[in-house]
C-alpha cells in the first residue's frame, strides 16, 4: 500500500523525472538513502514503469491525431494475438485498447498529415484480415493532454 510519501514521490516524478535524488529526497523530507529505497521499490513493484522524455508532436511534424474505432467478428486467441502483434509493431499507434461496447478496439494514432494517415490506414486494414468496420475521428485541437495519473496524497 502506498503511503503519503510514496504518493508525493510519484507526483514529483510525474512532473519531472530528471529530479536529482537529493532534490527528490528534500522535497519529501527524507534523506537520500530512504528516498532511494522507496524509489527502487516503486520501480521493482512496477508502479514506476519507465522514466521517459515527453516529446512535442507538433514540433516533430506529427500534427494529426486520429482515433480509430475497430470492429471485428474474429475473437479467437490466434486472431487476437496476430492483431495485437501487428498493431504493437506500428510506431504511429500511441495507445491501443480492447473495448466493451459497440466497437472492439480503440487506437490513438499520431501522424504527420492526412496522406500519412491514409498510408497507415491501408497498412492496418491490409495487414489484419477480419476487420469489418474501421471508423476514424480526427482531433481538431488538443485541449488537455497529460500522462500524469492523479496520485496526490
Amino acid at each position: 500500500m502506498l503511503d503519503k510519501t510514496d504518493r508525493k514521490i510519484l507526483a514529483l516524478m510525474q512532473q519531472d523525472c530528471t529530479l536529482s535524488l537529493q532534490a527528490l529526497a528534500e522535497a519529501v523530507n527524507l534523506t537520500t538513502t530512504p528516498c532511494w529505497k522507496r524509489l527502487k521499490k516503486l520501480e521493482d513493484d512496477g508502479i514506476i514503469r519507465a522514466r521517459v522524455a515527453l516529446l512535442d508532436g507538433e514540433k516533430l511534424g506529427l500534427s494529426l491525431t486520429a482515433f480509430m474505432l475497430v470492429k471485428t467478428q474474429q475473437h479467437s486467441r490466434d486472431w487476437y494475438q496476430a492483431f495485437v502483434s501487428v498493431v504493437q509493431a506500428m510506431p504511429e499507434v500511441m495507445a491501443f485498447y480492447r473495448m466493451a461496447g459497440e466497437y472492439d478496439y480503440l487506437l490513438r494514432v499520431q501522424v504527420a498529415d492526412m496522406k500519412s494517415y491514409d498510408a497507415f490506414y491501408k497498412r492496418l486494414v491490409n495487414g489484419v484480415p477480419g476487420l469489418i468496420d474501421v471508423t476514424s475521428s480526427f482531433a481538431m485541437e488538443e485541449i488537455k493532454y497529460t500522462t500524469a495519473l492523479p496520485v496526490a496524497p
